[in-house]
């Protein structure tokens, strides 16, 4: 999209320079306006000439004639649509449909004249047809066109539009259209030495309230012959765009961060879970993220071959399947190997690294070792901008989700009966047991829970993160990291930590780098568990405690 935009926004510019070159250079042009304002009759019979100068001449008048369907015309113009008959010299528009209507007065032609030939052009008519273009795009009935055409002008800074902006400055009703022209008009006479010198100072300050590298780049390259105030507002203005720049730097690396600190916490918080409630040390945890990105793969190619109108839906219907296919192979791992591992951490760590080179290589050998492509709904797509700051729809989602698992998951725990029996057994193993609750069923149950809801960050890590067999390993360390820094078995010190380590690394790279910041986190963790070896938050029980 960015590309359109920039390619559009050079179109326009160029296009504004050669139609003020076809007003103010050619001397009858004005006349040719004035007329076309009161006769746009008489400038679209123009074009049945058969004459290269008069329909250049044409297209001149008819972009300042304010006729609602110029822009219709000069566009079938320039698509070999625009028809006129060699006989009377009557002038047709051809739509893409094929219907064909008399272009003075839109009226439909039943039956359209034999031998119609399109009107012709060569070089300098196709230059004219780009300047009609985009002249008419400033006064386009579209108020998105008439901002697009606007921020051409800014970015071109052709002092040649100025005549073009003034006239659409002063039809313009729409405030933010309106604050874009004046912007484009300013930064046109901020260096014109014809302007006054009061009018230019004027123009600086605006220019410098728009507070963007455009803006920046703007008053950065005034003439060395510009009056001294001029200069002084142009510094003042440089000054506070680059205070303004700097604060919305900080603000864009916190959304970084919040947004690193997401799939952190979606990454994370099965394993404060597991880790938690059995002490079990699982490096499968990131396997099992891997295995709920691969469900949304399939749901998604599933959804592709027979109702691909599911599409946008397909996010929806990945949830539960990932989470219940995650949670299978969760219970599955404990029943058949954790279960006899409880109480050797070595070996259970050992056990479930095996374990994950297992899930690897079996996902290999189903679906091969490259990337899979997982689609964004349309929700999902786009971005939208804060001031300086650029947010993209697809972070800002998965941040909302990770939140609703978070406080979904707070909500089972506290409210339901599963949760009531996990944390108990948290707390105190043998007591729980000795109350008759059966410690093993709550063990696998735990299990598959975490392994769900890591099944279910998967779906949401599909939308970020390449989808491979790999997808796990960039995440299960940092998950470690973050369930030890906020207490082990914790949720709020997980969000905590979560969101506190995402944010952390962000403000870190610009200084130290993507790596040398990490080192200097893992540092600063270690440093604090000597500290407080339960981390931010620690769980609050007599087993836990002894």
């Amino acid at each position: 999209m960015r590309i359109l935009r920039a390619t559009r926004s050079g179109i326009v510019s160029l296009a504004l320079l050669m139609f003020a070159g076809i007003l103010f250079l050619t001397p009858a042009t004005p006349a040719r306006a004035q007329g076309a304002a009161a006769d746009p009759a008489g400038t679209i019979a123009r074009f049945g000439t058969d004459s290269y100068g008069d329909t250049e001449a044409a297209l001149g008048a008819l972009s300042v004639s304010g006729d609602p369907r110029a822009s219709e015309i000069v566009e079938a113009l320039r698509d070999g649509r625009l028809l006129f008959d060699p006989q009377t010299k009557a002038v047709f528009l051809r739509s893409p449909a094929g219907a064909v209507t008399d272009a003075a007065t839109g009226a439909a032609v039943a039956a359209p004249p034999a031998g119609l030939r399109p009107v012709r052009m060569n070089n300098r008519v196709r230059r004219a047809v780009d300047a009609a273009a985009g002249a008419l795009a400033l006064v386009s009935p579209d108020p998105a066109k008439r901002l697009d055409a606007a921020a051409a002008v800014f970015k071109s800074r052709d002092a040649a539009a100025l005549p073009a902006l003034d006239a659409a400055i002063a039809k313009e009703s729409d405030a933010r259209v309106k604050t874009a022209l004046a912007e484009a008009r300013a930064v046109l006479i901020v260096g014109n030495p014809s302007v006054a010198e009061a009018e230019r100072v004027a123009a600086a300050r605006l220019i410098a309230a728009r507070g963007d590298q455009e803006a920046l780049a703007a008053l950065s390259n005034l003439p060395a012959d510009s009056p001294a105030a001029v200069k002084q507002a142009a510094a003042a203005g440089i000054e506070s765009i680059n205070s303004s720049l700097a604060m919305w730097a900080v603000a864009q690396n916190v959304w970084y961060g919040l947004s690193l600190g997401s799939v952190l916490l979606l990454a994370a918080i099965g394993l404060a879970i597991t880790f938690g409630v059995m002490g079990v040390i699982n490096m499968a945890h990131g396997e099992m993220v891997m295995i709920g990105a691969y469900t949304t793969f399939v749901v998604q190619e599933v959804i592709r071959t027979s109702a691909p109108f599911l599409f946008g839906w397909s996010l929806a219907i990945a949830l539960p399947l990932a989470f219940l296919v995650t949670a299978l192979v969760g219970i599955l791992i404990e029943r058949t190997v954790i279960r006899f591992l409880y109480g050797r951490p070595l070996e259970t760590l050992l056990a479930t690294w095996g374990i994950s080179l297992i899930l690897q290589q079996a996902v290999r050998s189903i679906f091969g070792p490259t990337n899979k492509e997982v689609g964004a709904p349309y929700w999902m797509s786009g971005s939208f901008d804060i001031g300086q700051m650029a947010i993209t729809y697809n972070r800002l989602w998965i941040i909302v989700f990770a939140l609703l698992v978070f406080f979904a998951l707070l909500l089972v725990l506290k409210r339901t009966m599963l949760g009531l029996y996990v944390r108990a057994v948290t707390q105190n193993r043998r007591m729980a047991a000795a109350m008759g609750i059966r410690t093993g069923r709550i063990d696998a149950l735990t299990f598959g829970f975490g392994s769900g809801i890591a099944g279910i960050a998967g779906v949401a890590l599909s939308q970020i993160d390449n989808v491979s067999p790999n997808l796990g390993q960039g995440y299960i360390i940092d998950s470690f990291m973050v369930v030890v820094f906020g207490g082990v078995g914790n949720l709020w010190g997980t969000l905590v930590a979560a969101f506190g380590l995402g944010i952390a690394n962000k403000l870190l790279e610009p200084f130290a780098g993507a790596v040398l910041g990490k080192i200097i986190i893992l540092v600063l963790i270690i440093l604090f568990i000597q500290k407080r070896p339960r981390g931010l938050f620690a769980l609050k029980g007599r087993a836990v405690e002894a």
